[in-house]
């Protein structure tokens, strides 16, 4: 995969995400192409990264094996519909759109072309992603290990059906922003308690990677995590029991729910 072009079809966060893990992961700059309508983005990605930036996707399409589709959703047709004669069986199509099935894809490129569904989340950017794959019809082992690893410079990789892409959309892809909305709300407790805004948001944004940081190393249940830190009649069992008359849990149950009911939607 290291000798070979790697093209993007769309220039925007997500792509950048990625075009940054790869080439930290040892591919060179000019192994990559991306293809971006907007010149001033063109600009930026090429000063940023040293890649061949162009305005037209043909030509990377036709130059590249491995073909990273990273539009809108709400423009698949637009942008793929005039590339698809040259999306022949021997390329690699990996999608990052949301709600948009290997199947839609399959139908507009080709049956024969290996299509991965792919979905990412914004934290990529630093290199700490969570991303879902599953295969299309034609993906073959090989195809999936050559997506897994691409995506694996980013962040964590794991593999699902395609059923369930619309519930990872809902819970890792959309996942950043309630986080983000968490750490918000306890800086602003922090204020309110009389901390200073820097502190506070330094505070509340190390707590949540702390946190988070040990569910993933130490492989027990959030529930039993949180159980250690609740002293019997102490301060967080108190604030837990405001959290619960909050409807804090409820309310990000919904959020995935609805996430990957819009994701559905958008398919």
């Amino acid at each position: 995969m290291q000798q070979e072009i790697i093209a993007f079809i769309g220039g925007g966060n997500m792509a950048e995400a990625l075009v940054r893990g790869i080439i930290a992961a040892g591919t060179e700059p000019q192994q990559i192409m991306v293809a971006e309508p907007l010149e001033q983005r063109r600009r930026y990605l090429h000063a940023t990264y040293a890649v061949t930036t162009v305005a037209d996707a043909a030509a990377v399409v036709t130059a590249a094996r491995t073909v990273i589709l990273a539009v809108k959703p709400q423009v698949l047709h637009a942008a793929l519909e005039p590339l698809a004669a040259l999306f022949t069986a021997d390329k690699l199509l990996i999608s990052i759109l949301a709600g948009v099935t290997t199947a839609a894809l399959e139908a507009i490129v080709s049956p024969e072309v290996a299509v991965v569904r792919v979905m990412p989340n914004t934290p990529a950017l630093v290199g700490c992603g969570a991303a879902a794959m599953c295969a299309g019809s034609a993906a073959s082992g090989d195809d999936m290990k050559r997506a897994a690893a691409l995506l694996a410079a980013v962040g964590e990789v794991v593999t699902v059906n395609e059923a369930q892409m619309d519930a990872v959309t809902g819970l890792s892809g959309s996942g950043p922003a309630y986080v983000y909305t968490v750490i918000e709300a306890l800086a602003d407790g922090g204020v309110l308690e009389g901390l200073p805004r820097d502190v506070a948001l330094k505070l509340a944004a190390q707590t949540v990677l702390g946190a988070a940081q040990m569910v993933v190393e130490s492989g027990e249940h959030p529930a039993l995590l949180r159980d250690k830190v609740c002293s019997p009649g102490g301060t967080t069992i108190a604030a837990m029991q405001r959290l619960e008359d909050g409807g804090v849990r409820a309310a990000l149950l919904g959020a995935v729910q609805r996430a990957a009911a819009r994701s559905r939607e958008l398919g």
